[in-house]
């Protein structure tokens, strides 16, 4: 496909195993098409090829669920297997992004000892902490998740109780500041 977009048209139609995409394509960039494909709940495993090793551009494709990243300096080595181990149902991260990983686990680690309440979130309650990190409303989540908007506040509360949190947008500000350390 041309772009981003465009590309979006034939993963619907034909709904492949994998989708390899570049992190810049016009019209509809990769984080763009890694959203647009989680929530069309399309079963499509997306590989990103990205030349930016950056924290928070690795941290954001992860919060959407790709399946492979492969930086662009070791695509020639790497791709092959990625699509691979993609296709086999693996995960596939560039060797060279091991520290990030490990970053990522770390903060994630931290997170529990800060706030061990955090382990008391039942599935429901984690899936909905994900969804406010991505900035959705009561009403969209529970339009996402096929629940009333009530059942979405009662778990909001529930998660404010379990992790401590008190005051009017304490739940979003603790869902933004922690978004890649949530899984």
């Amino acid at each position: 496909a041309g772009d981003g977009a465009e590309a979006l048209e034939p993963v619907r139609q034909f709904n492949p195993d994998v989708a390899l995409v570049d992190i810049d394509m016009p019209r509809c960039d990769g984080l763009q098409f890694a959203a647009a494909i989680r929530d069309s709940k399309l079963a499509v495993k997306v590989v990103v090829l990205t030349a930016h090793p950056q924290k928070e551009m690795f941290d954001a494709f992860l919060d959407l669920g790709v399946a492979g990243y492969v930086l662009k300096e070791n695509a020639s080595s790497e791709l092959i297997a990625c699509l691979k181990a993609v296709a086999a149902g693996d995960p596939y991260v560039s060797p060279s992004l091991t520290r990030l990983l490990l970053r990522r686990r770390q903060a994630a680690d931290q997170l529990r000892s800060e706030r061990p309440g955090i382990d008391r979130l039942t599935p429901a309650e984690r899936r909905i902490l994900r969804l406010i990190a991505d900035d959705k409303t009561s009403k969209e989540i529970a339009s996402h998740l096929g629940v009333s908007p009530n059942t979405v506040d009662n778990h909001r509360a529930n998660i404010c109780e379990k992790l401590g949190l008190r005051g009017t947008h304490s739940l979003l500000k603790f869902a933004f500041d922690n978004k890649s350390k949530l899984n």
